[in-house]
């Protein structure tokens, strides 16, 4: 993989650009930014141990997947991808934390697990979203994998979590069926639960509902995360006609960089 200042010089004209952090430098930064997002601004309980950095033992095996502003040379997207090699390595995927995913593994193919995924709070409104999730695509279709599957996090809004609305929304097709249901360590417990639904669905949510992925069943509770966790899996072999045809517009991948297009995304 290139340095990041031979990346910029690939593609100087592309305000966005993501690819896969190489450096701790970069690696540090992309954690300093989970902080901001994961900590300051949804007030998680971290357990990193390092100041002012979100760090778990899974960051050790994964590949960082940032979205990099080259006219204020800074980091302001992020995803960490754990494939099933990687996961064997750790010894589990991260998913499995918080679910029962026995059903899930035992389909045929090769997993890539999508994690820990935010945006910096300047940067949201799509281009950024779309430069990430356009680059996580890619490389699963290149690294030929068959399924995407991870936590789609959903922060209660003031009466709690409307788990019941929020499953409301999601259109049955988006539901998985019994044989891919998984159980969830520690359900919403019934006190939190509530009938309103104050937060909606995110929108990395509902990009990954667009493209036919699947939630498998109840959501796990993430105390320490403030927030219900959806488990989400996303066959692939049915992706790469609608990937193509909606995310490709104006996008191009150069020597592991993926950079947006003005036509393609608009300004961040």
């Amino acid at each position: 993989m290139k340095s990041q200042q031979t990346k910029q010089q690939t593609t100087p004209e592309k305000k966005l650009t993501c690819f896969i952090a190489d450096t701790q430098a970069l690696i540090e930064e992309a954690q300093i930014l989970r902080y901001r997002v994961f900590a300051q601004e949804m007030g998680a309980t971290l357990k990193s141990g390092a100041e002012g950095l979100d760090v778990d033992e899974v960051d050790a095996y994964c590949d960082h997947l940032v979205v990099y502003d080259n006219i204020n040379a800074k980091i302001v997207g992020y995803t960490r991808l754990l494939n099933q090699d990687q996961a064997k390595q750790l010894g589990r995927f991260y998913s499995q934390s918080e679910f029962v995913l026995d059903k899930v593994l035992a389909l045929p193919g090769r997993f890539l697990e999508v994690g820990r995924t935010c945006i910096d709070p300047d940067y949201r409104g799509g281009a950024v979203l779309t430069t990430l999730w356009s680059a996580l695509v890619q490389y699963a279709l290149e690294g030929k994998f068959n399924y995407l599957l991870g936590c789609a996090s959903i922060t209660p809004g003031v009466s709690g979590y409307a788990v019941d609305a929020v499953y409301r929304n999601i259109d049955p097709q988006n539901i998985a069926s019994a044989e891919l249901q998984v159980k969830p360590l520690i359900p919403i417990p019934k006190s939190l639960r509530c009938q309103r639904d104050e937060s909606g669905i995110p929108p990395l949510l509902k990009a990954y509902l667009r493209f036919g992925a699947l939630v498998c069943g109840e959501p796990y509770w993430d105390e320490d995360f403030n927030c219900m966790d959806l488990f989400i899996l996303l066959p692939l072999d049915q992706l790469q006609e609608r990937y193509s045809k909606h995310y490709m517009r104006g996008f191009i991948a150069r020597d592991g960089v993926y950079a947006a297009s003005q036509s393609g995304t608009g300004a961040a």
